[in-house]
This record gives C-alpha cells, sequence and structure tokens, in this order.
C-alpha cells in the first residue's frame, strides 16, 4: 500500500508472501513466529480483509508456536496528512460521524508487543486484540488535538454512504481496501487492554501523548 511498485499486490505480499514465510520457519524449527496482523473486528470485504485472516488460519494449522497480534488503528498512520489528518495545518478528514469509540495504538507499542510475546510462555498460540490505553471517539481525538495546540481544527466529515459508494465502485484493490478499513473506521473498534497490560506490562502511547510529540 505504500511501496506501489510494479507488480506488487496483496496476494503477493500479504497472502502469499506471509505464508511462504510460515512456511520457511516450519522448515527451519522455528520457536516462536508472531504475526501482526489486524484488530478482530475490522472485517469489510477485501483482498487485504481477506489475506490477513486466511494467513492467521495457516498459521494456527502449522506446527509452529505461534502468537497472533491483532492491533486497532495505528496513531501514526490514522491520525496522519496521508489520511486526512494534517494537525500542522489543523485540518482534519473524520470518517463518518466521528462518534464511535476506537482503541487508537501506537505503531511503536505493537512493536513492543511483537518483542515482548516472542520469548513468553503466556502468549504461546494466542490471539491478542491490540488497542491503546483508552477507545476514543474521532470526535474526542480532534477535542484532545485542539487543546494541545490552542485552535480549533477545520474538520471535514466524509458521509459514511459516500464510503460505500467508493467501496462498491472501487477499481483497485488498494481503492477499495482503503474504503473497507474507512467503514471500519466508522462503525468503530474499542479494545478492552486490562488483562493483556496485566500479563505483558507495556506501558501504552496515550493519545494526548501522541498529540503533544506531533507538534
Amino acid at each position: 500500500m505504500v511501496t506501489r511498485q510494479p507488480h506488487d499486490s496483496f496476494e503477493k505480499t500479504d497472502l502469499l508472501g506471509q505464508i511462504n514465510l510460515i512456511d520457511a520457519a516450519e522448515r527451519n524449527d522455528v520457536k516462536r513466529f508472531v504475526l501482526v496482523s489486524m484488530s478482530g473486528n475490522l472485517e469489510r470485504d477485501s483482498k487485504l480483509h481477506h489475506a490477513k485472516r486466511a494467513v492467521e488460519d495457516k498459521l494456527r494449522e502449522s506446527g509452529i508456536s505461534y502468537t497472533i497480534l491483532r492491533p486497532s488503528c495505528f496513531m501514526e498512520v490514522w491520525l496522519s496528512p496521508a489520511l486526512g489528518f494534517d494537525a500542522k495545518s489543523r485540518k482534519a478528514s473524520i470518517y463518518g460521524g466521528g462518534e464511535k469509540a476506537i482503541s487508537f495504538i501506537s505503531l511503536f507499542d505493537v512493536a513492543e508487543f511483537a518483542v515482548r510475546v516472542a520469548g513468553s510462555d503466556k502468549a504461546a498460540n494466542h490471539t491478542i486484540e491490540l488497542g491503546g490505553p483508552e477507545a476514543l471517539t474521532p470526535n474526542e481525538v480532534i477535542a484532545i488535538f485542539e487543546s494541545e495546540r490552542g485552535s480549533k481544527f477545520d474538520v471535514r466529515h466524509v458521509p459514511v454512504e459516500t464510503l460505500r459508494e467508493q467501496h462498491a465502485a472501487a477499481a483497485g484493490e488498494v481503492e477499495k481496501a482503503m474504503a473497507a478499513l474507512a467503514l471500519d473506521y466508522c462503525d468503530g473498534d474499542s479494545i478492552e487492554m486490562d488483562d493483556t497490560l496485566a500479563r505483558f506490562g507495556v506501558q501504552l502511547t496515550s493519545l494526548r501523548d501522541f498529540a503533544r510529540k506531533s507538534r
């Protein structure tokens, strides 16, 4: 989705590429395979979504000790100019009404979880949903950024119906996946983290901390 090199596809990278890694791990007696997938609440129709779940199934059926991490929306992606959230310019696009809570998580925290579960017996053969320290609606996220920056944001809401039309009419797999993810975002993704934090002790990045660092 980022490199967009010739012949890239979700099938080649997110499906067959990951399956090849699992096959190689089986052949080489790998002790633990940590897969970073996507939240179990994100279940729209796209090749990306289908690839993620197919790889999860392949890993569970393998003979390898595994841990599947299922993070919610990355702060660094969804709250970035690439997806219409430009904190420096005080402009933000919100998908839908912005009233459904999402457990936005920092990708650096997901990386920390990956390190910790790799050698943990408590994580063996488990699928772990990951979110940030609190579930916040996109409208609440805007309010936090406005508070930290001391000025109002120019907020544009993208109607759900527009996203549905984009999803239905998408000509390419990337466009369809992005529309599907935006529709997932509209539905919210709240993840309870108390038990997971008690087991693995990762210090999660709060949305307010992220907003302060995004100056």
